[in-house]
């Protein structure tokens, strides 16, 4: 055995200097004084606002959302009427808000997917103008490309009216027909009708539950066919087909629904002043979606074009070195290595679209910046609580989507050993 003297001899005595001076507590002092400098600043920020507020003769409570809100809504998912809450109605806003970011978030990555890898084009032509495309859509605020397109919409599209008579105008494709207040299109109908789960004043038909139940079905039945494709590859070193499977899995339940419930397209119809049957999308919804869409999508054209610029040229060359044709190199070779490069800008640019759709108040869309944000805040003066639901409400979405869209580049980033 050795002699070795106890550890705590060998510590210096603690002194108040070590706190600058010691590289071992410097940081943790630094901490300590940062902390209490911003707890401090958000203590005063606090209490200035509620001594303001007490000196307006005003309080924070959120009584008000249980209160009667008294203002229709245009475009609504789920029931709702003026007599209905302000709860209820920034429900509907919120709704609002979902369904426009979920389908601009669908149309920038199609647009944006596109117009990135037409920028490479060996084409003269297409890569010309998506380069146009892009910087035009990209170097003009987002507000002017909104109250654009609406105003197109508005102000160049016909009254529903002529449409009418022989002598009127054509749908497009014989079901679309663009007016200046709305744009009328098809919907899907079932002849024969499974009825609807009445949950409250909501109804939601069974014919979407049970496509959404085999959708649900058919995506767990598809991973667990590739992972016992995986499985057997690699025991026997041979990998099964299965792509026929894949495509009847989601093909297959489509066309039994059709022909099961007899599913046909209900095309509008122009009777009296205004078109009945189908879906009337409002001017404002429309213009506020194809905005935000090619907005989004010029930048996501870049962070395409950057990610496959970012692939080494050796890995085309090998490509086609195997036999290999150029859009099987790009979606089998090029692509999956891109996105690891792609991925994560991409998830800025969604965030950024669900959080562009607060615009819609300037061309009077109802979502959450209009409902809660806008009439509501305006009716009963609770302009405070109302811009801090909305703050925690974006707060909660965006945390979704960032989270989610983690999950989803983690899951295709490549493995390195």
């Amino acid at each position: 055995m050795t002699d070795r003297a106890p550890a705590s001899h060998d510590q210096p005595t603690f002194r108040l200097s070590m706190l600058i001076y010691d590289k071992r507590y410097r940081s943790l002092t630094f901490q300590v004084i940062v902390l209490i400098l911003v707890m401090s600043l958000v203590w005063w920020l606090i209490n200035n606002t509620l001594t303001n507020l007490a000196n307006l003769g005003k309080d924070i409570n959120f009584r008000f959302l249980f209160t009667r809100a008294g203002y229709d809504i245009p475009q609504q998912l789920i029931p709702y009427n003026n007599d209905d809450t302000h709860l209820r109605a920034a429900i509907i806003g919120l709704l609002n808000t979902l369904l426009v970011s979920f389908l601009g978030c669908i149309a920038a990555t199609i647009i944006g997917v596109a117009a990135g890898v037409l920028r490479l084009s060996k084409n003269w032509l297409f890569a010309r103008l998506m380069t146009v495309y892009v910087e035009i859509f990209r170097n003009i605020p987002l507000l002017l490309w909104i109250l654009i397109i609406f105003a197109v919409l508005t102000e160049i599209t016909p009254t529903p009216r002529a449409y009418r008579g022989e002598d009127g105008l054509d749908m497009v494709f014989g079901v679309i027909a663009p007016t200046n207040r709305y744009t009328a299109i098809p919907a899907i109908v079932a002849e024969h009708s499974p009825g609807v789960l009445q949950i409250g004043r909501l109804a939601i038909p069974w014919l979407s539950i049970i496509f959404i139940g085999l959708l649900i079905a058919a995506v767990l039945i598809r991973r667990w066919l590739l992972a016992r494709a995986q499985r057997i590859q690699e025991e026997t070193g041979r990998r099964p087909t299965t792509w026929w499977i894949t495509l009847a899995l989601f093909v297959v339940p489509p066309v039994a629904l059709w022909f099961l419930f007899g599913l046909y397209l209900e095309v509008p119809e122009l009777t009296g002043f205004n078109f009945s049957g189908g879906i009337n999308l409002d001017n404002a919804f429309v213009a506020l979606w194809l905005a935000l869409s090619l907005y989004t999508g010029a930048f996501i054209a870049e962070i395409v074009r950057a990610g496959i610029l970012a692939v080494n040229k050796g890995q085309t060359e090998a490509a086609y070195a195997l036999g290999l044709r150029p859009n099987r190199t790009m979606n089998l070779v090029i692509l999956p290595q891109a996105l690891r490069v792609i991925v994560p800008p991409l998830i800025s640019q969604y965030l950024n679209l669900t959080k562009n759709s607060s615009l819609a108040i300037a061309v009077g869309y109802m979502d959450l910046r209009g409902t809660l944000g806008g009439t509501t805040a305006n009716q009963t003066g609770r302009e405070l609580e109302s811009i801090l639901l909305m703050m925690l409400i974006y707060l909660a979405i965006s945390l979704t989507i960032s989270g989610v869209m983690n999950i989803y580049n983690n899951r295709v980033r490549l493995k390195e050993r």
